[in-house]
């Protein structure tokens, strides 16, 4: 097949002129409009990109989310994934079976004031907290006194719902319908209780450690509570308190199984 040759090369003067438009009549360029729509492109560009970017982060939060969940359950099948089971079901049971008494006690309701008493509600109880008094040899109604005499010096506000001294007797301060100063952050929600001690290492008497083990498992009955439940103020902020018991962590976790087995042998324990 040939092709048909066209001629390029005549001279300018022969070729057909270009018509232009008269400068009056030309349409003015609007520099002002231009940049604003070129800002308005790249701004879109960019939204868009933001926005593909916060669609592949999420992507990715998922896609860790599920890997973290597939783990747990290849860790639960090999390390037996029944145990939640259990101590939930042990739980129950725990609060089924809690008969526990009220342990004999004296009132003696601190007068309200701002410093130890301040006579707020308390809305709601999810754990107990064990103290020590950090006051070696005084007894529990001397540490009453102090947070009754709070209310008059005002240098510090502390309390507690009850205090347990080391012959075993038991003053409640505060009623339990209303807070106690005792756990920063925690005392909306939690019962608090001071043990006197003897000893400089801070473990408790005998007789205030079966106080203490009476009176927990009477409240855990009251709120619906299991060992579990039970906390040292060194739990919430890592305070050396109880002193002994946030040092010997073995001795704690014995507490908490004497309040498990306190409120399973209930009639033996305080028939």
């Amino acid at each position: 097949m040939e092709l048909d040759f066209i001629d390029i090369s005549r001279p300018r003067s022969e070729q057909a002129p270009v018509r232009r438009r008269p400068a009056s009549q030309r349409r003015p360029v609007n520099r002002q409009a231009q940049r604003k729509a070129v800002q308005k492109r790249r701004a879109a560009y960019r939204r868009k990109r933001r926005l593909l970017k916060g669609v592949i982060l999420l992507l990715e939060i998922c896609f860790i989310l599920l890997l973290c969940f597939l783990l747990y359950r290849l860790v639960r099948s090999f390390s037996g994934g029944e145990s939640f089971v259990q101590t939930f079901s042990s739980n129950r049971e725990i609060i089924r079976q809690n008969k526990a008494e009220k342990p004999e006690m004296t009132e003696e309701f601190l007068t309200v004031n701002p410093y130890s008493r301040p006579g707020i509600e308390l809305p709601k109880v999810k754990n107990i907290f064990v103290h020590y008094t950090a006051n070696q040899g005084t007894t529990a109604a001397q540490n009453r006194s102090y947070f009754e005499n709070l209310g008059i010096t005002g240098e510090t506000s502390a309390s507690a719902h009850f205090v347990i001294g080391y012959e075993g007797e038991i003053i409640q301060c505060i009623p339990l319908q209303e807070i106690a100063y005792a756990v920063k952050g925690r005392n909306y929600d939690s019962v608090s209780i001071e043990c006197c001690y003897l000893s400089e290492d801070g473990k408790f008497t005998d007789a205030t450690y079966q106080s203490l083990l009476k009176l927990c498992a009477w409240l855990m009955r009251e709120y619906k509570l299991t060992p579990d439940d039970l906390r040292r103020h060194y739990d919430e902020g890592g305070k050396l308190c109880p002193l002994y018991y946030a040092e010997h962590e073995e001795a704690w976790e014995q507490l908490k199984q004497d309040v498990e087995e306190t409120i399973l042998n209930t009639e033996a324990v305080f028939g």
